[in-house]
This record gives structure tokens, C-alpha cells and sequence, in this order.
């Protein structure tokens, strides 16, 4: 018996219809909607994730804890695979106690990204498996060798080519595939373009119909509407969503719109790519080179969910740049809050951007053409404000209600098969 289990009698009486398992290693991760959305419909939602994922109210998560007793001459390249191995058994363990307690669910949803979902079909080899395909690495052509101030190392194309293996084999295994973005899903083998589907989990475009009229960061320091407010948003503040060149064309911007107030939200770890040398975070070293005046440059880390949108209503000009890479969440909410965002023209953003309609691009590199279209947007807003409408537009095609009705119509499909 698990623990985490008292009696899944409790769960079959508590919800009548349709038994969902989620896997994601931070559950609930990009199924929060989905799983939230089965709670309401009376599903029977149980889920799998470590025992650091922050769960979900109404979902019963059964966590397992990541053991590392790593060989100390085992391959670099395996590394990575060893760990989706062993992450991968612990879900093993749980599925099949579970089934000894005469569990199978109807349907299973799981991000397969670090090997959790590896062995599900050992298990239930017959119950319907959905893939969040997420991203497939290139070795050229995407993240991997974009910036030429980082290149990457001469072993990179070996690596990746061990790391896509896994991907490979989740999408043998799996029934249906799911890619947020039809750039994502392209990045992936052609062979296997049949098999995955794209919808986009969906997002919140408006989370209150009250106006937001000023803001007090965590500083004290107070926003109020009207002013030149510059945002930018990053899960973690560094070089792969740009942060590197953002800080770059701050001095510029200041130069031209001295009153400008920049907020940056965003925390000081790393979620991609690697800390810089010398330093703690990418804050205190891009602060290192950029000469800026501080006074007016606000970090907030990272906010609540609710201030993080009232400083998006807030913003006169938002910046998002980022490698060819997964497209951000925080770039659609500004959209859907009518920001002017300047975006970099990179892959993942043309295919939601396009220049001077909804939206401006701009080299990712260029640091001085970043500045001069902020500095365009404050000193005219006016002039751009029909690109904030166009983007409200645009961001209600990635509405959660949308996101929801397209996994809910493969979960149908696939139970109804």
C-alpha cells in the first residue's frame, strides 16, 4: 500500500466519470488548466510528481523522491538519460502498487521530459498515453549555437543526439502527442508529425475586470498608470530570454526617456543554459558592465501572480526577447493585457507576432534597436496603440477555454476508441 493512499474507494465515489492520471515532475506544471478543469467535470484526477511539486487542490498527487547515487565514471552523455531512468522506475513503483489496488485509469496525460513517463506502457500497456512534446533539441537551428557570445561547446551535437533519444522513444510509446506550437511540433523528426497534435495549453487573458490604477513593488517604490512604464517579465533572469540584451539597451532608453520606469519581475537562478562565471546571478553581472541610473530601474523578483498582471496593465512598452526556444506564457498574458510588446524575431515569436500589426520585432542582439523602438512607444503611444488591440486579438486565440476544448476533445476521441 501507498502511503499517500487511504482508499481509492474514496476517489471512485467522489468522482463518477472519467479517470485521468497526470504525470509531470513539478505537477501540475502546463496541465494545471486541464487538471483543474477535470475536477470541475467530476473526473476522478490523480497525479504523479516529485516531492517538490507544489500539487494541486482537488487532485490527490502521489509524490516519489529522486534518489542520486550516480556513478562517478559514468559517461557525460548519460548523465542526463541515467537520471530520466531512475526518476522513470520510481513512477514504475507507484503505477504498479496502484494497479495492485485495482486502479487503471481511462486516460493518462504526462510530460515525458525527464523520464517519468518511460515505463507507463510496462504497466498499462493498453490504456490511451498522451505526450507533452515540448521541444526536440537541434544541434543547429534553435537554441543550441544561437548566441555567439556563448557558443556552444564542440560536443554539443553528441549530446543532444543521446538526449533526443529519449524523446524518440517517448514518442514510439506514446498514443497521441500533443506541441504547443506548431515551431515546436516542427522541430521533431517529420515521421512523427502525424502523431502529434498542436494546441496550446491556454492562458488567462484577463484575470480582473477592475483597472489597475498603480502598484507598489516589493521596494515600496509606487507605479502608478500614466507612466512611462517599461516591463519585462522572465522566469529567471538570464541569457536565453534575452535578459543579457535587454540590460544592454537600458542606458539608451534612459538616454532618450530619462523618467522612464523600467521593472524587471523575474527571479536570480538559472532555468536554461548556465550561471555566469564569476558572478552569482545574470543581474549582478550584466550590472557589472551596464552603466545605468539605478533610481529608475526597479527589480521585483518574482511576484505574486496578481501583481505580476497589474504591473503588465501598467506597462506602456513590453519587452520580450528570447532564443529560438519554448515561447513563455508571460509574453501571451501581456499580449492578452494589450501591452505594445517588443518582441525579438526569432522563430517562436513570428509565429505569433507579426511586425507593426500586433506587435514590433527586432534582432534579438541589437540592444540599440531594442531601445529606439521602446523609446518610439513611450514618447507615442498613441501611434501604437492599435498594435495593443491587435494583440488582444491575437492573445484570444490562445485562451485557456481553447486550450481546454482541444485536450478535452482528444481525451474523448481516445476514451471513446
Amino acid at each position: 500500500m501507498l502511503k499517500s493512499v487511504s482508499s481509492m474507494e474514496t476517489y471512485k465515489t467522489e468522482f463518477a466519470q472519467v479517470k485521468l492520471l497526470v504525470i509531470h515532475q513539478n505537477f501540475p506544471g502546463q496541465f494545471r488548466h486541464v487538471a483543474l478543469e477535470a475536477v470541475r467535470r467530476r473526473c476522478e484526477v490523480v497525479a504523479i510528481g516529485r516531492d517538490t511539486a507544489p500539487g494541486l487542490e482537488g487532485v490527490k498527487l502521489f509524490r516519489y523522491r529522486t534518489s542520486r547515487t550516480r556513478q562517478t565514471d559514468i559517461q557525460a552523455y548519460l548523465r542526463t538519460y541515467d537520471d530520466a531512468v531512475t526518476d522513470g522506475r520510481k513512477v514504475y513503483q507507484i503505477l504498479k502498487t496502484l494497479k495492485l489496488e485495482d486502479y487503471r485509469p481511462d486516460v493518462i496525460l504526462a510530460h515525458p521530459g525527464w523520464g517519468e513517463s518511460l515505463f507507463i506502457k510496462d504497466v498499462y500497456p493498453d490504456v490511451p498515453l498522451i505526450h507533452f512534446c515540448e521541444f526536440y533539441y537541434r544541434a543547429h537551428g534553435a537554441d543550441s549555437g544561437f548566441d555567439p557570445e556563448f557558443p556552444s561547446v564542440d560536443e554539443e551535437c553528441s549530446r543532444l543526439r543521446v538526449l533526443n533519444s529519449m524523446h524518440l522513444l517517448n514518442l514510439e510509446q506514446c498514443d497521441i502527442a500533443i506541441a504547443p506550437k506548431q515551431w515546436q511540433r516542427s522541430l521533431f523528426p517529420a515521421a512523427y508529425h502525424s502523431k502529434i497534435q498542436v494546441i496550446h495549453e491556454g492562458v488567462i487573458r484577463k484575470y480582473s475586470s477592475q483597472r489597475v490604477d498603480s502598484l507598489t513593488l516589493p521596494s515600496g517604490h509606487v507605479l502608478k498608470a500614466g507612466q512611462p512604464i517599461v516591463t519585462y517579465v522572465a522566469r529567471n533572469l538570464e541569457p536565453y530570454r534575452g535578459f543579457h540584451s535587454f540590460m544592454r539597451a537600458i542606458p539608451h532608453i534612459q538616454a532618450e526617456c530619462p523618467e522612464a520606469q523600467i521593472v524587471i519581475v523575474g527571479g536570480d537562478e538559472v532555468s536554461y543554459g548556465r550561471m555566469p562565471i564569476g558572478y552569482p546571478n545574470w543581474r549582478s553581472r550584466m550590472a557589472a558592465e551596464v552603466d545605468l541610473d539605478s533610481c529608475n530601474v526597479h527589480f521585483s523578483g518574482r511576484l505574486p501572480y496578481q501583481k505580476y498582471r497589474a504591473v503588465l496593465e501598467l506597462s506602456k512598452a513590453h519587452v520580450y526577447l528570447t532564443y529560438p526556444f519554448v515561447l513563455s506564457w508571460s509574453l501571451l498574458e501581456a499580449m492578452a493585457s494589450g501591452c505594445i510588446v517588443i518582441a525579438s524575431d526569432t522563430a517562436p515569436l513570428r509565429e505569433v507576432i507579426l511586425d507593426g500589426v500586433n506587435g514590433v520585432l527586432v534582432d534579438f542582439f541589437d540592444y540599440k534597436a531594442i531601445a529606439k523602438r521602446v523609446t518610439n512607444v513611450l514618447q507615442d503611444d498613441r501611434e501604437f496603440q492599435s498594435l495593443g488591440e491587435s494583440a488582444k486579438l491575437t492573445a484570444s486565440k490562445f485562451d485557456v477555454v481553447n486550450g481546454l476544448k482541444g485536450y478535452f476533445e482528444i481525451f474523448d476521441g481516445l476514451i471513446s476508441r
